[in-house]
């Protein structure tokens, strides 16, 4: 029988030849991750429910990312919960301040995710790890403690979604684009509990970042899990990573999906989500007059290495505007200490921007850059609803970090291309 990639994946967790979209299957989870605020309720159920340890101290993962370091005394009790309990549960894959960064790209970093995985998560962008040709999705926290208990969960299979994306990208146009491209034409509910799938030429000639990007945000259509099939891309990722063995899967060519989409991204401008949701999308150029009083790098969708070097190659030379807060956060530890020894941080801090040690912080409206009453932030993230990133008269622009570098330049909403002849390179 012709499968999917994601049907293939839960077919064999499940112990079975196949499986069909709308099956309720029982699969065991091979990795389970909470953070700083789902893992605490997690954890209240797991007492509650009786239990004295988890199934394998080696498949549980726990990141202090959204609120650490400390804001304030409830996240500090919040973190020590959490440390308390991998401490007791001898859990090995616990990642303290220092060694932590943004959960979704600390465990691909940590070798924790390999293809043909089933990872499931208290947060809803644990979908990110199918770029790497994984089964990922997220879950509530009481679901999780189930797993943390028993090993397993139970799912409903997805129908699939096929993205076949081709052409050549132009400059400044990535894995962002792509995924806030696709959202604009199907919408935040097009994808409802379905599997999107991206393949075609311009999937494979993206880098892993752009396909760790595009996967985050498939969560903002609606979609259970994004995936995309793992190649030797990944291969050479993972290798020095990881020892374990692991399955690449891929579609078979006759396999059923409920709906595909071509998309060629040959004449794509870098895109922008404007307020206050994800699939509100414009080419930058179509965006008008947006002044700014924030921008933002960083977060599990475009924190990481590329990412920053992306910015760093618009920054360079140039000043950010008088009136404009730039705040980079690399996303991991890692990402940090190669952008320090590369020069990208000193690119940022002499262009006048403000960098953290790894964090979620204003992503969510955390800390790190909490927006006021009547404030516009432009940032690298993966929502812009009312109030996303603090008060809900404050407006949030989702872009690429090359258009996010290029307006805290200009001071309003800009695409890289109008800086030329204006400095730097």
């Amino acid at each position: 029988m012709a499968m999917t990639i994601t049907e293939k994946i839960l077919a064999a967790h499940a112990g079975r030849d196949a499986v069909v979209p709308g099956e309720i299957v029982r699969v065991p989870v091979d990795l389970a991750l909470a953070n700083d605020i789902t893992a605490p309720l997690a954890i209240r159920e797991f007492k509650r429910g009786g239990a004295k340890k988890v199934f394998d101290p080696d498949k549980v993962v726990l990141v202090p990312d959204h609120f650490a370091p400390n804001k304030d005394i409830m996240s500090a009790e919040q973190c020590k919960q959490m440390r308390d309990f991998a401490r007791a549960m001898g859990i090995a894959h616990y990642y303290e301040i220092g060694r932590m960064g943004v959960e979704h790209a600390l465990l691909p970093e940590e070798g924790l995710v390999r293809p043909g995985m089933v990872i499931i998560g208290a947060d809803s962008h644990t979908c990110t790890y199918g770029a790497m040709g994984a089964f990922s999705t997220g879950m509530g926290s009481t679901d999780l403690a189930a797993a943390w208990i028993t090993g397993w969960t139970w799912l409903k299979v997805p129908e699939s979604m096929k993205f076949t994306v081709t052409g050549r990208m132009p400059r400044w146009v990535g894995g962002k684009d792509i995924i806030l491209h696709i959202l604009g034409k199907i919408g935040v509910d097009g994808a409802r509990y379905r599997a999107m799938e991206f393949t075609g030429d311009a999937i494979r000639g993206l880098g892993l970042d752009g396909r760790l990007s595009m996967c985050n945000m498939a969560v903002e259509g609606g979609a259970k899990n994004g995936i995309i099939e793992a190649d030797a891309l990944v291969e050479d990722y993972l290798r020095g990573r990881t020892e374990t063995a692991y399955v690449m899967h891929r579609s078979d060519d006759d396999a059923n999906y409920v709906e595909s989409l071509e998309i060629d991204v040959s004449g794509l401008e870098p895109q922008v989500a404007r307020p206050h949701s994800p699939d509100n999308v414009a080419g930058v150029s179509d965006v008008g007059e947006v002044k700014i009083d924030q921008a933002f790098i960083g977060s599990c969708t475009n924190g990481r290495l590329t990412d920053l070097r992306e910015a760093a190659a618009v920054l360079k030379g140039r000043e950010v505007d008088p009136a404009v807060r730039l705040i980079v956060i690399p996303a991991t530890q890692a990402v940090y200490a190669q952008a320090m020894r590369e020069g990208l941080l000193e690119v940022f801090v002499e262009a006048g921007g403000a960098v953290s040690t790894p964090t979620c912080g204003p992503c969510l409206g955390g800390h790190m850059g909490v927006l006021a009453e009547g404030e516009t932030a432009v940032a690298t993230s993966n929502r812009n609803f009312i109030g996303r990133m603090g008060h809900t008269g404050s407006k949030v622009y989702l872009a690429n970090p090359a258009v996010t570098a290029a307006s805290a330049v200009l001071g309003r909403i800009a695409s890289p291309a109008e800086l030329n002849g204006r400095g730097g390179q």
